[in-house]
């Protein structure tokens, strides 16, 4: 059977760095000690002015590329997940491949908010093992949040970063790449936090900026049980369909979002809670490109090896869902 591999990982985050004890300054009150007992996050980074999500996408691209082996022309198709596109129109995706010189790439963007990687991935396996014209697709999943920030906001201000994650799927057939996946949405939660104003719904306008609708607002307070639950669901199946049980997976790449709700699915899944790799304490959230940026820190600390199982799992706006098991 034709699968897609990862052969190639890279990630990236703007130099400027943001620590918890900027917002006791701005907001003038102490938010670092909720933020490192609640959320785990001690800093993060964020773009300069002159920065914006095409040119961390470009920076991750490049180290993915290099480390799969390939050349650029060798790329078939480019899909960049992210719900801060460098335009609403054209594709972030044509920027990079412009930039890049993957002069043979197709290419195209998707949102599915912080699910957008892994709903990225399935995506491109499924290209993969049905077109024998793809060999080798670029995923990458790119935010820039910082820009959409009401910096007086502390809901969401203290939270969200920026940064890039990439990979190279190519095909293979050998026993690994990604195995099986899935992909589940709780539309009704659609109007409870979201960018909602700058398209057609709620063009900009002189109100749309007076109320910060052109701003990430949370409308409602999820219910906390939430991603655990459907987390735990989602592994289970997957682990089901492979015939595996949780304890065997090696590695868990989830949302990083809320150190508690990921440990919290850890032990549903009655799995030591190493096995799942954070780093929102040095990175923040960084929406559709958490996933690959752990992912990324744990192979360049050399945990991730071949013939590893891992599983991911994407929990974003919409809501939306998405899970994938992947052979090393």
């Amino acid at each position: 059977m034709r699968r897609a591999a990862i052969t190639g990982i890279g990630a990236y985050a703007p130099d400027q760095e943001i620590p918890n004890s900027y917002f006791n300054d701005t907001l003038g009150q102490d938010v670092d000690a909720w933020l490192r007992e609640n959320v785990n996050i001690t800093t993060r980074r964020w773009c300069t002015e002159d920065e914006s999500v095409a040119d961390l996408c470009e920076q991750a691209a490049n180290e993915a590329i290099a480390d799969a082996g390939v050349k650029p022309e060798d790329i078939d198709l480019i899909i960049v997940s992210t719900d801060t596109p460098e335009y609403i129109s054209p594709s972030t995706a044509s920027v990079l491949q412009d930039r890049l010189g993957l002069k043979n790439a197709g290419t195209f963007d998707l949102n599915t908010a912080c699910a957008g990687f892994v709903t990225a991935m399935d995506v491109a396996s499924k290209y993969i093992s049905s077109d024998e014209r793809y060999q080798h697709v670029l995923v990458l999943g790119g935010y820039a949040m910082s820009k959409y920030l009401n910096k007086t906001d502390k809901k969401t201000v203290t939270l969200f970063a920026d940064g890039a994650g990439a990979i190279v799927m190519s095909a293979t057939e050998q026993d690994k790449g990604l195995l099986t996946s899935d992909l589940k949405t709780e539309g009704q939660y659609n109007s409870w936090m979201g960018i909602y104003g700058g398209a057609t719904k709620m063009p900009i306008s002189e109100t749309v900026l007076e109320n910060h609708d052109h701003q990430l607002k949370f409308v409602h307070k999820f219910p906390k049980e939430l991603n655990p639950k459907m987390w735990t669901e989602m592994a289970n199946d997957i682990c089901d369909r492979l015939g595996v049980k949780p304890q065997e997976v090696d590695h868990f790449f989830i949302t990083q979002l809320n150190f508690n709700s990921i440990n919290e699915t850890m032990d549903n899944l009655e799995v030591d809670r190493s096995k799942a790799h954070m780093v929102m304490d040095q990175y923040g959230y960084t929406g559709s490109a958490c996933i690959p940026m752990a992912l990324h820190d744990a192979y360049k600390k050399g945990k991730v090896k071949e013939g590893d199982l891992s599983i991911f799992i994407g929990s974003g706006g919409g809501l939306a869902f998405a899970a994938a098991a992947v052979r090393f």
